[in-house]
């Protein structure tokens, strides 16, 4: 396909996406089916399309004036793939699966309008509503905070010390141009593409299949080590999913002592086992979902508690999300998260350590949460996280909200929106 083809195509994903409120994915497999001629780079170019349109949906739409789908794929290629109103007709010139040029004044207001005048919500590139959610959590910078949540994301793997060494996985994967990360001592980064570029597929890598790296965001390998999970101990991932936590952790462990992985969706909880299988892990217990766990209450040196939340931290990668989110869906994670912190809280031991995390930029769901449950719950005193997290990562730009709390986003330490909080638990 040229790329007139590649244009009008991603119209009409967005076009299907605003229509029936469907996530991108979803949408763009099915594109994919129902157009079989189309490549693989066809498909990864239209995709790039589509999601680069999404993350800055709202000051492209702003510049444009207009917010339609045939105004953002245009601006998407005026503002983030680094072409001007004449390549872009010089490039559609003649091909006759191209999509109508913007209208003048489209451009004209493309070329004229600056950002600087819009309002904060569209400066930051999500929806008004969140705006006071963001500046409670972030402060002053709040809006250049968000909006880094418009990059492509980076591609983030965890090296398996349990079967490998950073050094031996580079080596490996020279050819993807992967780096050591930044701040996460066992992570590794492959930075993102541009224009029509793909990101490599690592899980056809030998390594990976042999598990001695896991594909795992930066923040989420820093919230792990937060957990501060020391070999011998008993440990819970109280909402373990599929495991990416606890296989952190059980590194770290060096698969001694014990980790419970506890999740109430068996659906969520399935891809563990062969996780687990292929890391060399040996010290997880998978827990049944729905059994009686109460044998283990107050008996864990740590609960790590990876909350059910809006996943705002995670909008680079998903950004159709912040589209459809809703007030609404706020007020169910709330819910959700003080119920599954005051459960995860019973299998505290005296002196042991509950860590709440979050991959949500939203202060409801993250320091009011951590300031309600630690009212209702006096005997938990607060964990100095922020302290270990500078001592890990001398160089890490976290936001310190408390000493007990910290965040991280793209801006600040270069990985998805995350938010830690720490407690422990009194001797009696």
């Amino acid at each position: 396909m040229r790329l007139g083809g590649r244009i009008q195509a991603a119209i009409e994903v967005l076009d299907d996406i605003e229509a029936r409120n469907r996530p991108a994915s979803m949408t763009l497999k099915d594109w994919g089916l129902s157009h079989r001629f189309a490549g693989g780079g066809d498909r990864s170019a239209i995709g790039n399309l589509v999601y680069d349109s999404l993350r800055r949906r709202a000051s492209q739409a702003w510049r444009m004036d207009d917010a339609s789908s045939h105004s953002l794929v245009f601006a998407t290629l005026a503002g983030q793939w680094d072409m001007t109103a004449d390549t872009i007709a010089e490039a559609l010139d003649d091909d006759k699966f191209a999509p109508a040029l913007p209208a003048p004044e489209r451009w004209h207001a493309w070329e004229t309008r600056d950002l600087a005048d819009a309002p904060d919500h569209v400066r930051a590139d999500i929806p008004q509503w969140c705006a006071d959610e963001f500046q409670a959590l972030l402060g002053e910078d709040w809006v250049a905070q968000a909006a880094a949540l418009g990059q492509r994301p980076p591609l983030d793997l965890r090296v398996n010390t349990l079967k490998s060494n950073r050094n031996k996985v580079l080596k490996q994967l020279a050819n993807t141009g992967a780096v050591a990360s930044d701040h996460a001592p066992c992570g590794i980064r492959i930075a993102a593409g541009k224009r029509d570029s793909r990101l490599p597929n690592v899980q056809a890598e030998a390594g990976y299949q042999k598990g001695w790296f896991e594909i795992q965001d930066e923040g989420s390998q820093l919230a792990a080590l937060l957990s501060q999970a020391k070999p011998g101990e008993q440990v819970m991932d109280y909402c373990a999913g599929g495991g990416g936590k606890t296989l952190a952790m059980a590194a770290m462990m060096d698969n001694r002592g014990q980790i419970h992985a506890h999740d109430t969706d068996r659906n969520r909880l399935a891809p563990i086992h062969e996780r687990i299988k292929r890391a060399g892990v040996r010290n997880a217990q998978v827990l049944v979902p729905g059994a009686d766990h109460s044998a283990l209450e107050g008996r864990m040196d740590c609960v790590l508690v990876d909350a059910p939340c809006t996943g705002s931290g995670t909008w680079r990668r998903r950004p159709d999300a912040k589209w459809r989110l809703s007030a609404d869906n706020l007020a169910e994670r709330v819910a959700e998260q003080d119920q599954v912190l005051a459960q995860a809280a019973r299998y505290v031991r005296p002196g042991g350590r509950l860590v709440y995390v979050t991959c949500s930029m939203f202060a409801t769901e993250n320091t009011l949460r951590a300031e309600a449950f630690r009212e209702g719950n006096p005997e938990f005193q607060p964990l100095p996280i922020a302290a270990s997290l500078g001592e890990m990562c001398e160089n890490a730009h976290f936001t310190k909200i408390a000493n007990s709390m910290v965040a991280l986003s793209p801006l600040k330490t270069g990985t998805d929106g995350f938010f830690i909080a720490g407690f422990q638990r009194s001797n009696p």
